[in-house]
């Protein structure tokens, strides 16, 4: 503002003196000179511009996020019971199978146990054996009358019911029990590779913990998820038939492709962004899981959206506006702006199609002054 209020005192200094030679008798360079002053003066003052028509229209982009690609499953593989590793099946990098056997472990305790556990069913049952015939004999015998109480009859019918109750009793540890001999086997719970192996031969092993390696990493690496956060301003309309593209360090300019699966619907609390997955099928394996890759993002298109160029939008430091033209006359409208896309910009503000803005804008045409298109 500085500098244009000098400008103007220093043309305005120019035509004056100028004005004063010319009563001397202004010669035909004088007047060249004066009709250029006072030119230069309403240049100033009442600016040329380019008005541009408020339209409205649909503005497609996409937006360039970080994404990581992550397993489609994994998992870590430990001993459920405290044990000593027997044998080995896999190492790292091997492919395995659903329920293919990787790991024995040996506990000659739970060997132990179920032996017992065995022994107190074969004891229970023989408790039981006698306490049933007892019963049936007391029932036999209360068929004549007056041998048999009815009182000595119950007691020996809930001995009997107890001693069964005490059988089933000895085969639920037997299994609970065997269960544990179960465990002792560490098998693949879906195909994948192992990319992790933290035991050997003889290492005691036992129940995963904090702070505790797993035995095995399990990860399916056939179908990997492609997850980026999408900033909030860009999420609106965002659905699960857009598809993707993005590249990898690793593999230069080659360009893949997948479709957004899964979209959070909410926003984390950090970083104010919307969770999306994506499924990339890797049959030939050239992409591994926790690489980082550069994604494009399709934005989606909005109807009824006012579109104007780049250049008619204002960012200063207070704020963001467009030079709306009424009367030959600047004027300042508040704006918001939308994505942006080949020199266009959505906006937002108390403008309507048919309106005209300034097409090169700046915050040197103030408000309300005079312009000339």
């Amino acid at each position: 503002m500085n500098n244009k209020k000098n400008t103007l005192i220093a043309l305005t200094g120019l035509f004056i003196s100028a004005a004063l030679l010319s009563s001397c008798g202004p010669d035909k360079k004088q007047q060249e000179e004066q009709a250029q002053t006072v030119a230069q003066v309403d240049a100033v003052e009442t600016p040329t511009v380019v008005p541009v028509p408020v339209v409205k229209g649909k503005l497609s982009s996409t937006i360039a996020v970080p994404g990581e690609l992550l397993p489609y499953q994994q998992v870590d593989l430990y001993a459920k019971v405290n044990s000593y590793v027997k044998k080995l099946m896999v190492d790292i990098g091997s492919q395995v199978h659903q329920g293919q056997l990787l790991a024995t472990l040996e506990a000659p305790e739970i060997n132990s146990q179920l032996a017992g556990a065995q022994s107190r069913i074969q004891q229970q049952q023989a408790i039981y054996f006698a306490s049933k015939a007892t019963y049936d004999r007391l029932v036999n015998t209360s068929k004549t009358p007056g041998t048999v109480s009815q009182n000595d009859l119950e007691q020996a019918e809930a001995k009997k019911n107890a001693d069964f109750a005490n059988v089933e009793a000895a085969k639920s540890a037997y299994k609970e029990v065997g269960a544990s001999v179960a465990y002792l086997e560490i098998r693949a719970p879906f195909d994948g590779v192992v990319t992790a192996r933290n035991v050997n031969l003889g290492a005691y092993v036992g129940p995963g913990g904090k702070g505790t390696d797993p035995l095995f990493v399990l990860q399916d690496q056939n179908r990997l998820r492609l997850v980026v956060s999408v900033p909030e301003s860009y999420t609106g309309g965002l659905t699960n038939k857009d598809e993707v593209t993005f590249t990898v360090q690793a593999l230069g300019t080659q360009k893949f492709t997948a479709k957004i699966q899964r979209l959070a619907g909410a926003l984390d609390e950090k970083l104010r962004a919307e969770r999306l997955e994506m499924d990339v099928y890797n049959k030939d394996k050239k992409l591994l899981p926790h690489m980082y890759a550069d994604v494009n993002v399709p934005l989606p298109s909005r109807d009824s959206t006012i579109i104007l160029p780049k250049t008619a939008v204002v960012t200063s430091t207070e704020k963001v506006f467009v030079i709306k033209l009424v009367d030959h006359k600047a004027q300042w409208v508040d704006v918001k702006k939308g994505i942006e896309a080949n020199g266009q910009v959505e906006v937002s503000g108390n403008l309507k199609p048919g309106d005209q803005v300034v097409k090169q804008a700046s915050d040197e045409i103030r408000d309300g002054s005079p312009v000339k298109y």
